[in-house]
């Protein structure tokens, strides 16, 4: 009896379309709305450090006198609120994800 429900699932995903998507081929669409990686403008930025003060997980880093602008990705939540404080407006949250990182390393951005 258990051959006969076997058989029948069997058939059934035989003839059907796949549950997944064939990732590296098929890539998911990002959404409008959809939060993702944080990226700077720095020739904009004033360096005024309010995006560090206001980031909840402590992710950003400014320092003002070496014009340096640091972001560890993997303890930003993308929670976008430093976009929403910064009064020059040269944050932006992108609707892509960052790429897959090997090992803890931040990202420094400096203005020359």
């Amino acid at each position: 009896m258990k051959f006969f429900v076997m058989a029948k699932t069997v058939l059934r995903n035989l003839f059907s379309a796949p549950a997944t998507r064939r990732y590296p081929a098929i890539r998911r669409p990002y959404y409008k709305n959809t939060r993702g990686s944080i990226s700077i403008a720095v020739d904009q930025c004033i360096f005024c450090g309010m995006c560090s003060r206001k980031c909840p997980s402590a992710a950003l880093t400014v320092v003002k006198a070496g014009k340096k602008w640091t972001i560890n990705r993997l303890r930003c939540i993308a929670c976008g609120y430093c976009v929403e404080v910064c009064p020059k407006q040269c944050l932006a949250m992108g609707n892509h994800y960052s790429a897959s990182v090997q090992a803890k390393t931040e990202e420094t951005f400096s203005h020359a």
